[in-house]
């Protein structure tokens, strides 16, 4: 990766990760914008109460944090913040942290501290100390962390505060503090994360950049407005990738209406056979089921027929589903016959060849579909990087 400082500021120039795959070519990575939408977009409140209004994210009572959706790896994430009042003020900014062990409000590393005097400070990371003098308590406060490897670089208002190396989680959540009781109230606004090991597989206005239609014409039935593509409910083909992947990580939105139904297809060959030996295809990927899970026609299905399952193989559990018109998050893990699906946050499906036998017949390489189910779906955000490590939960 290309690192040029200039005025405080740090450009980032083509970044090659070297995967499973061979190289990832990710310009500029992925831009991530966590304060646009709904809180529940990008974020999961665990143990407190905030909310997203007007672009700032409140943090208003509680022990505990409100963390990204997804956990992260290599990034660059950008935030503004003030807390509520003038003095004894204290939060905090996590960043590759796991999920907190039972009983705890928060994770035990790493955390930024937000405290009144030692802003800056990550505590059990030596050189980590805190920049007294940098921070306006009545005023906006910007933060910008960039983390690759394991190092990690901070500046707070434009001031470098620490360029620390001796990262041992490799990758975890990110995660703002809520300690309201002793601290007070925050907010937050203008966060952004730029993923530094995805690159988009759906560009502004040009979906085919990347996709194509497997049978028929797409335009009749797949569509773009701004950022997002849509499949217009047309009877018509589904989309399929111009590229086969083997070991990776993808992640996406998606949206239904009330009964929706679609799915994406996961190491498919061009036919797009995803249901297996067990019913005559020989060759043949998996899907990931997208449904309406309330929907009362659905009521008596299998549970691996329900959303974010492998379809026919795993179900997804815990089930997390948000009501149809409200964006979905999913994450899609493979790493050989491995597969991992977080699902709003949560992971719901942690899969392999020992657990279900029917992986072992499934194809290792293929393209990755979207279903074109005759039914409304839509999808944004879509990229797509190398697989994750291996532990079910962020760890080194």
């Amino acid at each position: 990766m290309i690192l040029i400082p200039l005025r405080n500021q740090l450009i980032v120039g083509l970044i090659v990760v070297v995967g499973a795959t061979g190289a990832w070519a990710a310009p500029l990575g992925f831009l991530v914008p966590m304060t646009q939408g709904q809180l529940e977009d990008h974020w999961v409140t665990e143990g407190c109460q905030a909310e997203l209004k007007n672009g700032v994210l409140h943090i208003l009572g509680g022990q505990g944090w409100v963390r990204s959706v997804h956990g992260y790896r290599n990034f660059v994430l950008h935030l503004e913040w003030k807390p509520g009042r003038k003095r004894g003020y204290d939060s905090g900014v996590f960043f590759r942290s796991p999920l907190p062990q039972s009983g705890q409000p928060w994770p035990a590393e790493h955390q930024i501290n937000l405290r009144q005097g030692a802003e800056g400070q990550v505590a059990n990371l030596p050189g980590a100390k805190a920049c007294p003098g940098l921070v306006c308590p009545e005023a906006w406060n910007r933060l910008k962390l960039v983390v690759r490897g394991d190092r990690a670089t901070l500046w707070i208002n434009d001031c470098q505060v620490w360029s620390v190396q001796g990262l041992k989680r490799s990758w975890g959540y990110l995660g703002l503090q809520a300690e309201v009781d002793t601290g007070g109230t925050f907010q937050f606004r203008n966060i952004w994360v730029r993923e530094l090991d995805h690159r988009s597989l759906l560009e502004p206005g040009n979906f085919q950049r990347h996709w194509e239609p497997a049978r028929l014409s797409a335009p009749s039935c797949w569509k773009m407005r701004g950022s997002v593509l849509f499949c217009t409910g047309q009877r018509g083909t589904w989309l399929r990738t111009r590229e086969q992947f083997d070991d990776f990580n993808l992640r996406l939105q998606y949206k239904l209406r009330p009964g929706g139904n679609s799915g994406v297809y996961v190491r498919v060959p061009r036919t797009g056979e995803h249901r297996g030996p067990e019913l005559g295809e020989k060759q043949a990927g998996v899907e990931v089921q997208i449904l309406d899970d309330s929907a009362p026609r659905y009521k008596n299905l299998k549970p691996y027929q329900y959303s974010a399952s492998l379809y026919a193989i795993a179900p997804a559990q815990p089930r997390v589903s948000r009501p149809p018109g409200q964006w979905n998050s999913l994450e899609i893990d493979c790493r050989g016959t491995h597969y991992r699906i977080w699902h709003n946050g949560h992971l719901v499906v942690d899969a392999d060849a020992r657990t279900h036998p029917q992986l072992k017949h499934r194809l290792l390489r293929g393209y990755l579909g979207l279903q074109n189910h005759h039914e409304p779906v839509w999808f944004r955000y879509i990229r797509i990087g190398p697989r994750l490590p291996s532990a079910a939960d962020p760890s080194p």
